[in-house]
C-alpha cells in the first residue's frame, strides 16, 4: 500500500493518519475498533511505543515512536493496513453486509486487481507528520483527541468519554480502551536502538 511520500527514517515519533476507502465507516459498520488495537499489540511486541489514538468511524490517527527498524516505517504501516484490511473484510462477509463490500471491490484498481487484491479498505496512502519537538507532539494529541467532539461528529459530549482515544489517559491520569505510552517520557527514549524482532 503506497504513501504520498516515503519516510527516510528507520526511527522517530510520528504521527500517522489512516483514511478508510472513500471516507466510509468500516471502523463503526464491521465494529473493527479491536483490529486496530490487534495492531497496536504488535508494533509494541516489536518494541515501538504507542503514544496517543484515536479510532474514529472511518479513519484513525495514531502517535507512534519507531525505534531502529530494518524494514522501511512505511512498509510496517502497510502491512498493518493489511492486517485491519483483512479483519474488517472478514466480518463484513459475517454480517452479509453486500452493498457495502461491493463498493470496495470496484475500488479496485485494475493494476491491484491482476495482483491478486480483492478488496479496497483504505485509501492506498496514508498521511504522516515527524515529531520533532514535545510542542508538536502536544499539538497532534490535542488535535486528534478533539477529533471525537468536533465538526460532524458529535461522537462525545467530551474528548474523555470517547472510548476509542486515549484523551482520557491524558486528561485524567486513567488509561481508556488501551494502554498507551506517556508522550512526556518519548524524550527519555533512545529510539536509535534496535527493536525488538525484525518487524
Amino acid at each position: 500500500m503506497s504513501t504520498k511520500k516515503q519516510i527516510p527514517e528507520t526511527e522517530g515519533i510520528y504521527f500517522l493518519t489512516i483514511t478508510c476507502y472513500e471516507w466510509l465507516s468500516l471502523f463503526e459498520l464491521a465494529n473493527g475498533y479491536d483490529t486496530a488495537y490487534k495492531w497496536f499489540d504488535y508494533l509494541k511486541q516489536q518494541g515501538h511505543y504507542i503514544t496517543g489514538y484515536v479510532i474514529m468511524p472511518n479513519h484513525l490517527h495514531v502517535l507512534i515512536g519507531f525505534t531502529q527498524t530494518e524494514k522501511p516505517i512505511n512498509t510496517i504501516v502497510g502491512n498493518g493496513k493489511r492486517f485491519m484490511a483483512y479483519e474488517i473484510i472478514k466480518r463484513l462477509e459475517q454480517n452479509d453486509d453486500v452493498a457495502v463490500l461491493n463498493k470496495l471491490i470496484e475500488g479496485v484498481s485494475s493494476r491491484d486487481s491482476k495482483r491478486g487484491k480483492l478488496h479496497e479498505v483504505f485509501q492506498s496512502s496514508f498521511d504522516w507528520k515527524e515529531c520533532r519537538s514535545s510542542q508538536f507532539i502536544n499539538q497532534k494529541l490535542s488535535y486528534m483527541h478533539d477529533n471525537p467532539c468536533r465538526g460532524k461528529w458529535n461522537l462525545a459530549s467530551s474528548s474523555v468519554e470517547y472510548v476509542h482515544s486515549s484523551a482520557r489517559f491524558y486528561l485524567t491520569g486513567e488509561h481508556g480502551a488501551y494502554q498507551v505510552f506517556p508522550a512526556g517520557l518519548l524524550e527519555d527514549l533512545d529510539l536509535t536502538r534496535a527493536a525488538n524482532n525484525k518487524d
